[in-house]
Parts: structure tokens; sequence; C-alpha cells
């Protein structure tokens, strides 16, 4: 099959639209790790800086005509995958991505799939199946590389977390996954509303998954963030689990840890007529109460849910000369689901979106670079 053209990176500084947005500020302790602690990929990932032309460098320094908000700017999109074929495989569908040890871009469709992309021009240099310990496919929706190269996915069609190496290989069992955390009837989540996102915090001995929707019997909105603690092996345990409260219609689809052990949260809903709403949120659980024990979340006084304060609206970025296949407040918008933090500069942060076109002919694939600055 036609391998897809190495994709472009859009771009326009003649439009400004930014908004304000308060920033206040977060503490410093950190969760389980030191401060400076940062996992070998996030390490790697500091070499990505470039995405495609020149004129499309990915800086902390963006030009204010970039500006989504005081905290983010976005360099360019490429839309250059959209409806392509990699040896066969369509690429598309795409709900995580990740930085792999060589600095190369790890992502996965939520049709089982799991590519290789350059880093710096996207094009797709290799693809494996992926599916459970019976053969069956996968629901994948979140991916983290671990500090030994190998691969850690989740899927919401139970949900679970399971380990794989590089070509795709299942390795072990799935992690322990809370009864109430499991799909109705076995447990009180809804269908497409589990494990959509996975992180690794600092250190390397904490993962963590995102619910997407809350589960029934909490109330609309609070999401449970669950993670598992690791001692010297590579085993996971059930841990801690908190609270986060998602804007009204939102859900939460991925979470990217940060070195501090704050993460950085995307929320996203979908209105038919309308179009998607995107959200990016700072967020800090280092304080939050463990709601393991807590059956039902009500927003009760005595439950410290997970802080967030909003970076972005991504309604606000410029278009860059963008167009949808249909309607957005913003056409520049799509289905986004995925993120991966590729690198750090002196003022800030390098992260990569890119949208689920759930092979339709409505949505789109596109990628997204954005500078973000922390407070």
């Amino acid at each position: 099959m036609k391998s897809p053209e190495t994709p472009s990176i859009h771009g326009e500084s003649t439009r400004q639209h930014a908004t304000r947005s308060t920033v206040t500020g977060m503490r410093s302790r950190s969760l389980r790790t030191r401060l400076a602690t940062v996992t070998a990929a996030l390490a790697a990932a500091t070499t990505l800086g470039t995405a495609g032309p020149a004129h499309a460098h990915a800086t902390v320094n963006a030009s204010p005509s970039h500006a989504c908000s005081p905290a983010v700017s976005i360099d360019g999109f490429s839309d250059a995958l959209d409806k392509t074929t990699y040896e066969g495989t369509f690429v598309g569908n795409f709900s995580a991505l990740a930085v792999n040890r060589d600095g190369s871009l790890a992502a996965v469709s939520d049709r089982s799939a799991l590519f290789t992309l350059d880093a710096r021009t996207l094009r797709p240099t290799g693809v494996v199946p992926l599916a459970d310990d019976k053969g069956a496919e996968l629901d994948s929706e979140g991916l983290v590389v671990d500090r030994d190269g190998t691969l850690l996915v989740s899927s919401e069609k139970e949900p679970s977390v399971r380990r794989y190496d590089r070509e795709g290989r299942l390795l072990g069992g799935s992690l322990p996954v809370p009864e109430a955390l499991r799909v109705a009837p076995a447990g009180r989540a809804v269908t497409n509303g589990t494990f959509e996102g996975l992180t690794l915090l600092p250190g390397g001995r904490t993962l963590l998954a995102s619910m997407e929707y809350a589960l029934s019997g909490d109330s609309a909105g609070i999401v449970r963030f669950q993670t598992w603690d690791r001692g010297r092996g590579q085993d996971f345990r059930l841990s801690d689990q908190y609270g986060y409260r998602a804007d009204s219609g939102l859900g939460v689809v991925e979470t990217a840890a940060l070195p501090d052990g704050r993460l950085l949260v995307l929320e996203r809903g979908f209105t038919s007529g309308v179009g998607n709403t995107v959200r990016l949120y700072l967020a800090d659980p280092r304080h939050a109460t463990d709601t393991s024990g807590v059956e039902n979340l009500t927003g009760q006084a005595d439950v410290r849910l997970v802080k967030k304060t909003l970076l972005t609206d991504l309604v606000t970025c410029p278009t860059l000369g963008a167009t949808a296949k249909q309607p957005q407040p913003n056409p520049l918008l799509d289905n986004i689901e995925g993120m991966t933090i590729t690198g750090y500069g002196s003022g800030g942060l390098r992260v990569l979106l890119v949208s689920d076109d759930n092979q339709n002919p409505a949505q789109t694939t596109r990628f997204y670079r954005l500078n973000v600055r922390l407070p």
C-alpha cells in the first residue's frame, strides 16, 4: 500500500486570539517522589524540538499571534496522515501517544494497532497488532512507555491495563482493577467511559489511569483516578484513588504527568450540530483524598478532589487556516483524544495532541503542537 506523504505543519502569524485564565500557585510537595525526578521517556523526549519545515519549529517562545491563552500557544497542526494507510493498516483512530526511549513516538489506535511514528515528520515507520490473552482485539485508549521500554496499554472494554513489548507481544497478565470501576453489570462504570488516560508519575513507581466518565452512584462529572504502586520489580499493586470533577458535559480523555507530580489533563466533549469542546487543565492530585474506600462521590465536604486550573480552552486558538469537515466552533478543533509531552524548555513544555477520526469521513486525524507555560 502507498505510504503517506511526509506531513507538514501549518501555521500563521496574522491573528491573535488570547484569553485570560487565572493560574494560581501550586504546592510543591512531591507525590511519592523527588521533585527533580523525570522518567526516562521524558528525558529522551527533550530532543524533539522540530515539527516539519523550519518556519514551524516547536519553540517555547512562540509568536504572540499563535496564543490560545496566556499559558498556551500553538505552533502548528498536520492533517497529512488523515485517511491514509501504512502496510495495509488504516492510519487513524488514534487514542493515545507516548515517547519511546529512542525518541520516536508510539501511538495506539482504538482498533488495536500500535504504530511507531517519526518524531519530526510524524511519518509511520512501523505498526503491529495488539490483542488480549485470548487473542481478541482491545479498545486501546491509554499508553505509557515504561522505564525498560515496554509498553503499558489500557483498554476500556473491561477496563484493563496490560504490558506489551515493542513487537506487540503480550507480557504477563493484566493489572488488578477495583470491582466498582468495571463496566456494568460487573461494576458501576458506563460502557466506553473507563480508562481513557494513562500516565506514569515521576520516579516510575506509580501508574495512574483516569476514568472518562463518572461511575453510577457518583455525582455527574466526578470521575475517578486510579493508581498502582510497585516496589523493586515490574508488578504494580492497587494503590490510592482520587476524585476529579470534569466540566459539565465533558469527560477526561488523557492525562500526562509532570516532573513535580502535577498533571496535564485533557477534557473533551461533543455536541451534535455544534462540534467539539476541548480544554487543557493543570491538575494537582498531591493533596487529594484517597477515595478508594468511598463508595459514592457526591461532593462530600470531607473529600478533597483533585485541584485543577484551566490553561486553555482550545476554541480560543487561532485557526491557522484549518478547515473542518463538520460544524465546529473553531475549524481547528476535532475529536482530540491523545496527548504526550515531547520536551521541556526554559519557559515551559512542548506538548503533542492528536485527534481520533473514528475512521469517519466527517472527522480528521490531526496532530497539534502546543507550547505550555506552567505556574
